[in-house]
């Protein structure tokens, strides 16, 4: 079964064509998952003229690989982040993501988008051989920001009866591609311009404007937003705060009724996560999602996969068939909250990076943020996201890390993983060494050879097979390459090298 997520049938935009020849606007959008869409919505409805610009499809990257969970509370733990971050910064991310999960609401609402949404429980549950003091230092951080939470024993899942739980009330879940079918379809009313398969090459900021330049094109505007998640923009500083990160979802049928309609993860590491979707008639689809790794460490989702499905019929007994199968890239921060605001050394330009597991919260905040930092407005949420905040209590974190880098560029003088070309079956890609360089060999179905440096365009870091993805992934910073070498996640913006066979 190929990657497929349960939202990829809603297209948006189709008809959106390249940037052919030079655009001017007050705010350029780059990216339109959540996170662009969101801000050329808020910022078009007051009253800027609005580019949104994106290397694909219109909603065609991550966003539509989310598990659609709309939970305002760290997906990392509370208790965790006021820990790094201090009982003051706790609060108003916490407010700040719970305004994120409204902000959604009162659109869907006002701008009669149907998308599904619904307010619910969300659930942190006790994982298997778990202990359960974590569920009390929970509590009380979550109860410290604010939030509302009961605590409880037993969730309606096979063999937790007697689990220790925390039950959040008013948590939301969606179909995400309808809705930004939807804030697109407001968005372009607005007279927001739409241009897809534009993969930005160059963001400039010179004589009080930012350019974007493309292959056959260039915006000009007043302001820009970077909303790639990891930025095209900033090239190092900032990229050495977060990690990518990928995980895995499964999608079963379910008789209706059969599990609660409410959001459910537990507390292992890395932990799973399940939350029901309206299906036809009298079923429904049950997400499944787990089995995280670090972007390029792993090259297994089969096992995962299969790791993943005996997890979930054991605590689901009434699931039937998989019926849709996927994986996703997110990008932690050291920290557990994005990178969002004026690009540090920049006056005009802005990001959105970092979505932490939260893509789809942090996307919405980030745009309410930004939009009124770009409007001259203060923000009370701006230091929570400040991009030139200095985490120093999460030091821990970056040197680990950070360690990825050291680990991977000493790849280089390692053996290749094939010793020739000839060991290439069809639809397989692996290294192979060629004197003191490394190639990344993949041989598609046709029989035919696509070879590229082994080099990441970003910082040079080393590439690895994703096998299930077809593509290229790199460990270090999450930029992600088709086979043919060309760049189809940030932070890169430049193909592969091409290397003669």
């Amino acid at each position: 079964m190929v990657s497929t997520s349960l939202w990829m049938e809603t297209e948006i935009l189709p008809e959106a064509g390249a940037l052919k020849g030079d655009a001017h606007c007050d705010v350029a959008v780059v990216g339109s998952g959540i996170a662009g869409l969101s801000s050329a919505y808020e910022l078009s409805k007051r009253g800027q003229s609005v580019i949104v610009i994106d290397r694909q499809g219109i909603a065609s990257g991550m966003t539509a690989r989310t598990s659609a969970h709309l939970a305002p509370l760290c997906d990392d733990l509370m208790s965790e982040f006021r820990k790094l971050r201090g009982a003051e910064n706790a609060k108003l991310f916490y407010e700040s993501q719970a305004a994120g999960v409204d902000r959604i609401e009162e659109i869907q609402a006002s701008e009669k988008i149907a998308c599904d949404f619904r307010r619910l429980d969300g659930y942190l549950f006790q994982g298997h051989g778990m202990p359960a003091d974590i569920i009390d230092q929970e509590l009380e951080a979550v109860q410290e920001v604010g939030a509302p939470v009961h605590r409880l024993v037993g969730v309606p899942l096979k063999g937790c009866e007697s689990r220790h739980v925390l039950r959040y009330p008013r948590q939301a879940t969606f179909h995400p591609l309808k809705y930004l079918a939807g804030v697109a379809a407001v968005c372009e009313a607005n007279g927001v311009r739409f241009f897809a398969n534009s993969p930005v090459e160059e963001v400039a900021e010179r004589d009080g404007a930012v350019t974007l330049r493309t292959a056959q094109g260039q915006i000009t505007a007043g302001h820009a937003v970077i909303a790639t998640n990891a930025s095209i923009a900033e090239r190092f500083q900032l990229h050495s705060k977060v990690a990518p990160y990928r995980t895995y979802v499964l999608v079963f049928a379910i008789a209706r009724g059969e599990l609660p309609d409410a959001l459910y993860w537990d507390t292992e590491d890395p932990y799973h996560y399940v939350r029901l979707q309206t299906g036809p008639d009298d079923h429904e689809f049950v997400l499944v999602g787990g089995e995280d790794h670090k972007s390029g460490e792993a090259n297994d989702a089969e096992e995962r996969f299969a790791r993943l499905e005996s997890w979930a019929r054991e605590l689901i007994p009434a699931v039937g068939s998989v019926t849709h199968r996927w994986s996703g890239q997110v990008l932690d921060t050291i920290d557990y909250a994005g990178f969002i605001g004026r690009e540090p050394g920049s006056e005009r330009i802005y990001l959105a990076m970092g979505d932490s597991g939260q893509g789809l919260t942090h996307g919405v905040m980030g745009a309410m943020l930004n939009s009124s930092l770009i409007l001259g407005e203060d923000h009370l949420w701006k230091s929570v996201y400040a991009p030139d905040r200095k985490p120093l209590a999460a030091a821990r974190n970056f040197l680990r890390e950070n360690m990825t880098i050291l680990q991977n560029l000493a790849e280089y003088v390692t053996p290749g993983e094939i010793a020739s070309l000839e060991e290439l079956k069809l639809g397989e890609g692996a290294i192979l060494r060629r004197g003191l360089e490394k190639i990344a060999a993949y041989r598609d179905k046709a029989g035919e050879l696509h070879l590229h440096s082994a080099s990441c365009t970003h910082i040079g870091c080393h590439l690895h097979w994703n096998s299930f993805e077809t593509c290229w992934d790199c460990p270090c910073h999450g930029s992600i390459f088709a086979p043919n070498g060309q760049p189809i996640n940030a932070p890169a913006v430049s193909a592969l090298r091409p290397v003669q066979r």
